[in-house]
């Protein structure tokens, strides 16, 4: 990961850019219209630019506890996609999309689209890896579910004390694959085919893949980084060469790349290594996005988090309950336990199955809602390739 020593001085110096965004996002092209009434159109392109400022900001003001949790990354995914519909409007809208030299950035712009759809599949590889995770705290939590009676038995202990090595392997070998592109796994968005293939506990008809499966040598990493060297600030002289538009493009494609920066740093995905990027600061949408980027190097370098397979708050409190219940099943030397030991087993377990059945239900409906950001993304690139195909015959 890119060092970020200077991250904290150069927040204090952008903030000071952040407090004054009433007007600055206009500074773009201010010095054109600066007496000029506006027409319609820039009208709607400065909206444009405020909807993206207020769909961030509260998520960049987010208390510690809901940052990088599920929920937080379901409002991300929801931000992005209001941003797209209102980015599909504004082209809608406009009937210059199809003339040069816009039509070029729009092209581009639907060429990055088909790098979104690949890393929406692999965080989709991600969010299953975390359910098969989560399927080894099920069978620990199951270990203090004893019908009969109140005692737990030293099999009971085994089964768990099993579940919990084979749970801490699983998550070791994925925390490799998510670091590097040197693993020889199988990339076929399903699990390393060596044991028990835990691809026949799926539940028939689970649909894995939205387009395509990707090589050995993909990588998150990679692939956000060509995304971001594809995205050139507009120049203020250049932005009446492209009908006032450029801005709107550029800003939408930033947003498309920084949330699946935030993405792929909260969910193992293979070679997910965290890259740093500058955020332009003449836009309302700047400091909100600035403040996010901030907060996510900065939990990245915490050091109970630096060898995590991701930034996800649910991982992490899953880990912090799998040390806790190991370490507890792991000072039981004796059957049967005292009803000291055994309450606190109990707890720990019970706390564990708490973690386990949030995440269970909060993976079910990030997946739906990535699902969904697929399929927008896509509807987005066929629908303006079309628009431009036709203007084009």
């Amino acid at each position: 990961m890119t060092s970020t020593s200077s991250s904290s001085k150069s927040f204090k110096v952008f903030g000071r850019t952040v407090l004054g965004f009433g007007g600055d996002h206009t500074q773009v092209h201010s010095e054109e219209v600066k007496n000029e009434p506006k027409s319609l159109q820039d009208r709607e392109l400065d909206e444009f630019q405020n909807q993206v400022f207020s769909r961030f900001n509260p998520l960049s003001a987010s208390s510690a506890d809901d940052f990088l949790s599920i929920d937080w990354m379901c409002k991300l995914l929801d931000a992005f996609v209001a941003c797209l519909e209102d980015f599909k409007l504004v082209l809608l809208n406009n009937e210059n999309v199809s003339k040069p030299p816009l039509d070029r950035l729009l092209m581009e712009f639907y060429d990055r689209n088909i790098k979104a759809l690949d890393i929406c599949n692999a965080v989709r590889d991600g969010i299953e890896k975390v359910r098969v995770w989560n399927k080894h705290l099920e069978i620990v939590s199951s270990a203090s579910d004893s019908k009969q009676r109140n005692v737990m038995s030293e099999w009971q202990f085994r089964r768990a004390r099993k579940a919990l090595n084979d749970l801490a392997i699983l998550m070791l070998d994925d925390h490799k694959d998510s670091g590097s592109v040197s693993s020889h796994r199988n990339r076929s968005f399903g699990r390393p085919n060596k044991g028990k293939d835990v691809n026949q506990q799926r539940k028939p008809g689970h649909s894995r893949s939205l387009s395509w499966s990707v090589s050995n040598s993909w990588s998150a990493n990679r692939q956000l980084q060509s995304i971001s060297n594809g995205l050139v600030q507009p120049r203020a002289n250049d932005i009446p060469h492209h009908f006032g538009l450029a801005n709107c493009v550029f800003t939408m494609g930033f947003v498309l790349m920084f949330v699946l920066w935030n993405v792929v740093a909260a969910i193992p995905c293979q070679d997910r290594g965290l890259f740093n990027f500058s955020v332009p600061r003449q836009y309302s949408w700047s400091g909100p996005l600035f403040l996010i980027q901030t907060r996510v190097l900065e939990e990245s370098k915490k050091r109970e988090r630096k060898n995590s397979p991701g930034l996800l708050s649910e991982i992490y409190q899953m880990e912090k309950s799998i040390n806790l219940v190991s370490d507890l099943i792991d000072s039981a030397h004796q059957f049967p336990l005292t009803e000291e030991e055994q309450k606190e087993v109990r707890e720990g377990i019970q706390e564990l199955s708490l973690v386990s059945n949030s995440c269970k239900n909060g993976l079910d409906i990030l997946d739906r809602q990535l699902r969904d950001v697929f399929r927008k993304i896509m509807s987005c690139r066929t629908e303006g390739l079309a628009t431009l195909s036709s203007a084009q015959s």
